[in-house]
């Protein structure tokens, strides 16, 4: 699949799940917000839907029979650009936290308002429409660190870090912002895009990126606590006993 544009007219949802009365709820509240919805009950029927007619945005289940949400996911990252939101079961994290690893823009937890739904469906469409091409970025270096945002690659030491797609993002904003302190409502709305959401999403990744960049992940010298506030990447300190 080759381009895929978000047009300026009425956006086009599709809406993944195979809970009948779910699906209703938030097709209708979609709906009534404007939007042109269309409803598949599984993975594969949502890929061809897809196919068909490429949507400007997904709203995914995750537990799907036959094809789950991360593999629909992962394919249509794949075949193109397209926002998803996942739905995920409240305290599901492991899953939450995969969703977002292989891309999806934001997540819901059921049970959720259809309300907020809308307002997610809405803070994303509109991200997307207002997405620029950016300028190139230098390559950013600290201690042994080396991180290209244009090849999007980073390496430790001359080797390759395995960085999924939001702990790149994450080191690279700490990178290009350092020795300050940024809360997680702060690095939620500049790294992920949003305007509100989970903070433990924030704490998850930077416990998963100090696990692959520090020495010592209990005892953390780049990627440092600020108690009260949040972190502070700090590529001059050397420990950091408190953090």
């Amino acid at each position: 699949m080759s381009e895929h544009t978000v047009p300026q007219d009425t956006a086009r949802i599709l809406v993944v799940d195979d809970d009948p009365t779910v699906a209703e709820v938030v097709t209708g509240y979609l709906v009534r917000a404007g939007f042109t919805v269309e409803h598949a009950a599984d993975g594969p029927d949502a890929l061809r839907r897809a196919g068909e007619r490429w949507p400007d945005l997904v709203v995914l289940d995750l537990m799907l029979p036959g094809l789950d949400g991360l593999e629909v996911c992962r394919r249509l990252r794949s075949a193109g650009p397209v926002p998803v939101i996942m739905l995920t079961a409240r305290g599901d994290e492991e899953h939450r936290i995969t969703g977002l690893e292989v891309g999806a823009d934001d997540y819901v937890t059921k049970p959720f308002s259809p309300r907020e739904l809308v307002l997610r469906v809405t803070s994303v469409l509109r991200r997307s429409r207002a997405t620029a091409p950016a300028a190139p970025r230098a390559v950013l270096r600290a201690r042994d660190l080396t991180l290209d945002p244009a090849t999007r690659r980073a390496t430790r030491g001359g080797t390759e870090l395995p960085l999924t797609l939001r702990e790149f993002d994450l080191l690279a904003y700490f990178m290009e912002h350092p020795r300050t302190a940024h809360g997680r409502e702060d690095l939620m709305r500049r790294v992920w895009g949003w305007d509100f959401g989970d903070l433990s999403t924030v704490t998850v990744h930077v416990r998963r990126l100090r696990a692959k960049i520090e020495d010592d992940p209990a005892r953390p010298s780049l990627i440092r606590t600020v108690w009260g506030v949040g972190y502070a990447f700090e590529p001059d300190r050397t420990e950091d006993p408190a953090a």
